[in-house]
């Protein structure tokens, strides 16, 4: 499969920038069993690139972020594609029945877009400040 160099740019500019350079962050040439030197050893690679370009680092806001049904609702065009994922999130457990009832009738007497506007492709990219 071949990627597009723009993509991958815009996509993920660090790691494009390395690749161009041949400059790696973060170097890989040992196995660690113990997480927590993993995460110590991270965390100082990334506040030294902080210290260093202070203006190009952005911000982390979306990390553990775990999106919600009204996530994925909002993601819909119509209330038909609204109620299947009400229906796959109920089907998987990821809601009650009870939520799915609620949700299913403000769908009915709001609409969908009464969840929010709606997110569009690379949302979450933008909010991260990557876009």
């Amino acid at each position: 499969m071949a990627i597009n160099k723009e993509y991958l740019k815009k996509m993920f500019p660090n790691l494009y920038e390395e690749l161009e350079t041949g400059d790696s962050k973060i170097p890989i040439d040992a196995v660690r069993k113990n997480p927590e030197e993993a995460e110590a050893d991270i965390v100082e690679c990334i506040e030294e690139d902080i210290e260093s370009k202070p203006d190009t680092v952005t911000p982390d806001k979306l990390r553990h972020f775990i999106p919600c049904a009204v996530d994925f609702i909002r993601r819909c065009d119509t209330e038909a594609q609204a109620g299947e994922i009400i229906d796959y999130l109920l089907k998987k457990g990821e809601i009650t029945n009870e939520y799915a009832e609620e949700l299913r009738c403000k769908l009915k007497q709001e609409g969908v877009r009464s969840f929010g506007p709606k997110k569009e492709e690379n949302y979450y990219f933008r909010e991260g400040g990557i876009f």
